[in-house]
């Protein structure tokens, strides 16, 4: 009941004693309505009306983009959302899609083999065989090797050849953007698991360890976009930490998939997993009342207003974290249920599109227009991530 049903179930009744009476009660009128308002907010009732969101939503992704698109990051992102959708609802025609995407680019990333002029640096070209945003397509190349029973060594070994030669390297500034955390982070845990090598975790840690050195903001736990971003050299528009939703989502997904494959007293786990913990508290304070966080985290000013995609991944990790026995329960339960009543009630549309998603870019832009139009590959990937997660959730109880 709103605050206008409300009022208007009244009897009439002489002024003094409506005075009166709204005098009396006005602080519990008050708390009633908040406890309303909690209480309009809750979970999905059951596992099967999840499963019909992420049939709605990846079957619209799929039918209004039947041709398989290349490797580079945002398709790749897609996919790391349609393969949990599959796992998840065992519909064949995700599986589907998700194999003949990896086969339309040869279990590739970048395509050169001239290992003499691979890039680490940005680029949307061939050569950039070293540059995260073309290796997180292998994510996906080396589920479909597992789901298929780890039968085709082929399907991954343009992962391990790429991989192990820049692990032969020297550098270690190959991780210099906060997007690539995710995007080859779950690379190097995945192929640990196939190759059983350490050195994938070691050259992790050693990558992880100069990004950290460049972009973590060791008082809130957060990651600035890039070095570009630092604050103070960098502020937001109200003069605060300026922190990417997007960016700062990549991250927090990242790390719980890292924590997911690592098994027990692995090497450096407990650090990815405190790391985590960090980030949530942050997270938590700032998700806003109408369950989204804002473009640029701690300013809402900056950019105010929805924006799915950062809040997907947010979504997606502190239900990972409660799934896992990483993350309190009680503590984080009312994170995760206003912001997938956002997911639910305002960024996913009637068609099974998915509505307000920032679109490609490395920062909050103030005045920028993201609304129930704005979707984007990258954007269904992590609500399907999101929706997949809810639906273990569910499950389990």
């Amino acid at each position: 009941m709103n605050l206008k049903s409300h009022l208007k179930s009244f009897v009439p009744l002489g002024l003094s004693a409506i005075l009166f009476l709204s005098c009396k009660n006005n602080t519990e009128d008050k708390a009633q309505l908040a406890s309303q308002d909690a209480t309009e907010i809750q979970l999905p009732k059951s596992k099967d009306s999840v499963l019909k969101i992420i049939n709605s939503v990846n079957e619209h992704w799929q039918e209004t983009h039947p041709e398989p698109d290349f490797a580079f990051w945002h398709p790749a992102a897609y996919h790391t959302g349609n393969i949990e959708a599959y796992k998840v609802t065992g519909n064949q025609e995700f599986l589907d899609y998700a194999t003949a995407w990896a086969e339309h680019n040869k279990w590739m990333g970048a395509k050169s083999n001239d290992k003499s002029d691979w890039k680490s640096n940005y680029g949307e070209t061939d050569d950039h065989v070293l540059f995260g945003d073309w290796q997180i397509a292998f994510q996906t190349y080396i589920d479909l090797y597992i789901l298929e029973g780890s039968k085709d060594p082929a399907k991954i070994a343009r992962a391990r050849e790429v991989m192990e030669y820049e692990m032969s390297t020297d550098k270690k500034d190959y991780w210099w953007w906060a997007d690539g955390l995710y995007m080859v982070m779950p690379v190097m845990t995945k192929l640990y698991n196939v190759t059983g090598n350490e050195l994938y975790l070691e050259k992790l840690n050693e990558y992880l360890t100069y990004s950290d050195s460049i972009m973590l903001d060791e008082e809130t736990g957060l990651y600035f976009r890039d070095a570009k971003y630092v604050y103070p050299k960098h502020k937001s528009l109200n003069g605060k930490k300026d922190f990417w939703a997007r960016g700062d989502g990549w991250v927090f997904a990242g790390l719980a998939k890292v924590i997911q494959d690592l098994p027990e007293g692995a090497i450096h786990k407990q650090k990815y997993i405190d790391r985590f913990k960090k980030m949530a508290v942050t997270l938590k304070d700032a998700q806003q009342p109408q369950g989204y966080w804002t473009r640029s985290i701690l300013d809402p000013e900056h950019a105010p207003g929805p924006e799915t995609s950062g809040t997907a991944f947010f979504t997606y990790a502190f239900l990972w974290g409660i799934n896992n026995d990483v993350l309190d329960e009680e503590t984080y339960v009312p994170v995760i249920e206003k912001s997938w009543e956002y997911l639910t009630e305002v960024a996913l549309q009637e068609d099974g599109s998915v509505g307000y998603v920032q679109p490609i870019g490395e920062k909050a832009i103030p005045g920028q227009v993201v609304d129930k139009n704005s979707t984007a590959d990258f954007g269904v990937g992590a609500y399907l991530l999101a929706a997949s997660e809810m639906y273990r959730f569910i499950d389990s109880k």
